[in-house]
């Protein structure tokens, strides 16, 4: 069973979605009584819209609970805070545009880009880790090599 090194705050959002899914899964078995109360199950589209979402909502929370169960707490204590590794916030100069970057290095399970949170499993994620201030990072983008240097690293 793989380790997924996470932050506090993400083991807590992810324990909140499974909350918040499991409530939903109370409202989604209700609906499905009450579609079922309306007779005829062939042509009720009610019931086969609940049923559907019910399946889709096992599914995910399977998938949640899978991820809790794996999830640890990320220790900074033990890491070389000197380099780039989960948990980091980094500074970089994308040498290309010439502009400045901020964002933290997360797991998969709590990336978000509009947050600035950053997938250490993404190419730019994967190129940074490891790496020290003053280092500079590869990226073969999609428009071409992008070369990302290293400005800052901080750990909170």
């Amino acid at each position: 069973m793989e380790k997924i090194y996470v932050s506090e705050e993400g083991l807590n959002k992810l324990q909140a979605e499974l909350d918040e899914m499991k409530q939903r899964r109370v409202k989604v078995a209700d609906t499905i009584e009450y579609a079922r109360s309306l007779g005829d199950l062939k042509e009720n589209a009610e019931y086969h819209a609940a049923k559907e979402e019910q399946a889709m909502l096992h599914a995910k929370i399977k998938d949640v609970e899978d991820q809790v169960s794996r999830a640890v707490i990320l220790d900074t204590s033990e890491l070389d805070t000197g380099k780039a590794y989960v948990g980091s916030t980094v500074k970089v100069l994308n040498k290309k545009t010439n502009r400045e970057m901020t964002f933290m290095l997360v797991s998969p399970v709590e990336a978000d880009a509009d947050g600035d949170k950053l997938s250490v499993q993404s190419p730019v994620g994967k190129a940074l880790l490891g790496k020290a201030v003053g280092d500079v990072a590869e990226v073969n983008a999609p428009a071409g090599l992008v070369e990302f240097e290293l400005l800052e690293i901080t750990y909170t």
